[in-house]
């Protein structure tokens, strides 16, 4: 077995991950943390035979700027195969305007294609809708992890997909290993890379070379829940805008 805490885990295994963004994502912030998925990665990388690590999400194609999307980018760039589709807008009975985002056909679809050719599929959600999909794969002899939490109130992992999987991890008991951690923003953040190596590292530098860095960009999920509020059973988000067009907020 390897070291991926609450998981069962053989490091031979030819493993792929399936990310449900909008549901990890929720089932985290449930939990107080955020993901650092950089180290998500690594640490099934470092554990099994990774494949393939996939992460499914919507976009709002119509706005000028979309939160979500320099985290989009960031993953493409570092390992991970990006499944994005626009969102569908529509009014629902009460004359509000609704976005819906499902990309749980996407998630399904891919999995039953690469069932063949991996060990053990991990799935990233607790969606209850993809308990048939569990069993499906399951009859091709591939072991299903579903990775969500039960610790948050509501719970965020549907009772019958945990009793489907061959494994059920908590995420909780992942979250040191995969916490995104949060520098605390002040004029500490003003010193140079020198400034921050160890004491006995550092070396003289010359004043006019002690510029502050260029502030690099992180992709943060804390901002794809800033624009759109989303139904936990169906994904469908809301906009911000009311039925008369005002703002909410």
């Amino acid at each position: 077995m390897t070291g991926i805490p609450g998981g069962k885990f053989y490091a031979d295994e030819r493993v792929a991950l399936f990310v449900d963004g909008a549901n990890l994502y929720a089932a985290a912030r449930s939990l107080g943390f955020d993901i650092d998925y950089k180290k998500l990665l690594d640490l099934f990388r470092d554990s099994t035979r990774l494949l393939r690590a996939f992460y499914y999400t919507a976009l709002v194609e119509d706005q000028e700027y979309s939160p979500i999307r320099p985290l989009v980018d960031w993953l493409d760039y570092n390992g991970y195969s990006m499944v994005t589709k626009p969102t569908k807008e529509f009014t629902d009975a009460s004359g509000r305007r609704k976005i819906k985002g499902n990309m749980d056909i996407e998630l399904a679809t891919d999995v039953m294609e690469i069932a063949e050719r991996v060990d053990h599929v991990v799935i990233f959600s607790g969606d209850g809708d993809f308990r048939r999909l569990v069993e499906a794969v399951q009859r091709k002899g591939v072991r299903v992890s579903i990775v969500s939490t039960v610790r948050s109130q509501p719970p965020m992992a549907a009772d019958e997909l945990r009793r489907q999987a061959d494994v059920f991890v908590e995420l909780e008991t992942l979250a040191p290993a995969i916490r995104r951690a949060h520098v605390a923003r002040g004029t500490d953040d003003r010193r140079t890379a020198e400034d921050r190596r160890p004491v006995e590292d550092r070396r003289p530098v010359p004043a006019e070379d002690r510029r502050p860095p260029a502030r690099e960009a992180v992709a943060d999920e804390e901002d794809e829940d800033d624009d759109y509020e989303y139904d936990d059973d169906d994904e469908d988000f809301e906009d911000d805008e009311d039925e008369d067009g005002g703002d909410k907020r």
